[in-house]
């Protein structure tokens, strides 16, 4: 729900995400039919745009090589003001789940939830930091380390109250990349 009480959602299958009146259950805003392709999580920006995280799945901009990207786009001219994408395309998909998280200094989390790859990405499109999720499990599919989705939260959450936050209790989960330690907040 959204703070003026209409509620945003994405209809994934359908390839488009929308605003609702809430009172009257009309369309106030859609997007995306032509452009996304099995989109999710979009949450509301301050600046008023939409963030989502886009599987680029059988959408019309499919360029044949499978690749995801996240982006960020404005209700008010429809247009997107910042994605990230790699270049080969592949280099960064998953074709379900995952999801995009705007930071408190500008940055973006992401969830590259098959391959359970964690990062954050600058404005500029740079990686500063990436985590693979280390668990294994069989099932359906075979060997999977996936993740549903990622959030970030600084000290102050309150669900961290009264426990103890030790990053290098965990830092051998963090051993990729030759990346000895990792930080919370």
């Amino acid at each position: 729900m959204l703070s003026d009480g209409n509620i945003l959602t994405s209809f994934r299958r359908l390839d488009t995400i929308a605003i609702i009146d809430k009172q009257g259950g009309r369309f106030l805003w859609k997007w995306g039919r032509g452009e996304l392709g099995h989109q999710h999580d979009p949450s509301p920006l301050e600046n008023g745009n939409v963030l989502l995280f886009d599987n680029s799945m059988h959408s019309a901009r499919h360029s044949g090589s499978p690749g995801s990207r996240v982006v960020e786009v404005n209700p008010k001219t429809n247009r997107i003001e910042w994605s990230y994408e790699t270049r080969p395309p592949w280099a960064f998909f998953s074709g379900h789940i995952s999801g995009a998280q705007r930071l408190p200094n500008g940055n973006t989390l992401i969830c590259e939830g098959v391959h359970g790859r964690i990062f954050e990405v600058t404005r500029e499109k740079e990686v500063v930091w990436e985590y693979v999720n280390p668990f294994f499990a069989d099932d359906e599919r075979g060997t999977v380390n996936m993740v549903f989705r990622a959030y970030r939260y600084g000290p102050e959450f309150l669900g961290f109250k009264n426990k103890e936050i030790n990053a290098k209790r965990y830092a051998s989960f963090n051993h990729l990349y030759g990346r000895a330690h990792f930080s919370c907040g």
